[in-house]
């Protein structure tokens, strides 16, 4: 049986790895906000398992098992988000850290309830697709919002749920998964990007559109439930 902390790291690694190529023990650390020397320890537990496999340089990889498992607490986790969303007005920056608290101890049983009185979703509320009871996942093809050129207009399909203050902020912009923007311009060396939205400019950080992923505009925006 395997442990909450070990359900955290393959969260962890299974996040990683839907953004990056490779989820390496610093990636994990950083994600985790953890010394990198407790990682190392525990992607050997997690090894010895038969959760992951380690390779010096590569990085770490699911097996078939361990995939598994991620997805099972992945689902949990975006499906406690979205309930506390949806049926307890819990703000959006918020229902991260409280489906945490709960994703380990949620049942079989209650995990069905909650996704049928959810009608099924398929996105949590910051756009992160949910896996299905049989553990598949669809993942839209996207993009950062940092990497958009000026004159593009995109959709937002995701924002990364890690730093609540940053989803209080965007919230307060209205960036919500769903929002149509214009990046009106893109300043050099790294600066803001000015964006054009509900018929009003404004700048946003470079740190702040890399967490925010998006997709063109002509892209049909994936509704919060399965049809």
């Amino acid at each position: 049986m395997l442990t909450a902390a070990m359900e955290d790291y393959l969260k962890a690694i299974f996040i990683i790895l839907e953004q990056e190529e490779r989820a390496t023990t610093s990636a994990i650390a950083l994600r985790l906000q953890i010394a990198p020397a407790s990682v190392t320890s525990m992607v050997k537990k997690l090894a010895r398992l038969n959760m992951i496999t380690h390779e010096p340089y590569q990085g770490v990889r699911f097996t078939q098992v361990g995939e598994k498992a991620a997805l099972e607490i992945i689902r949990h986790h975006r499906l406690l988000e979205l309930y506390l969303s949806e049926a307890l007005g819990v703000p959006w920056e918020r229902v991260h850290e409280e489906a945490e608290k709960l994703e380990h101890i949620l049942s079989e049983d209650l995990e069905d309830r909650i996704a049928n009185v959810l009608d099924n979703p398929a996105v949590d509320p910051h756009g992160a697709p949910i896996p299905t009871r049989d553990g598949k996942i669809i993942r839209a093809k996207t993009r950062r919002l940092s990497a958009v050129s000026a004159g593009e207009t995109v959709t937002v399909l995701e924002v990364d749920d890690h730093d609540p203050e940053l989803l209080k902020y965007l919230g307060k912009l209205q960036l919500f998964p769903g929002a149509v923007v214009r990046v009106a311009a893109v300043e050099p060396f790294d600066g803001p990007l000015l964006l054009d939205f509900g018929g009003r400019e404004f700048s946003l950080g470079r740190r702040a559109a890399q967490e925010i992923r998006v997709a063109a505009a002509a892209q049909e925006f994936r509704s919060p439930h399965v049809t």
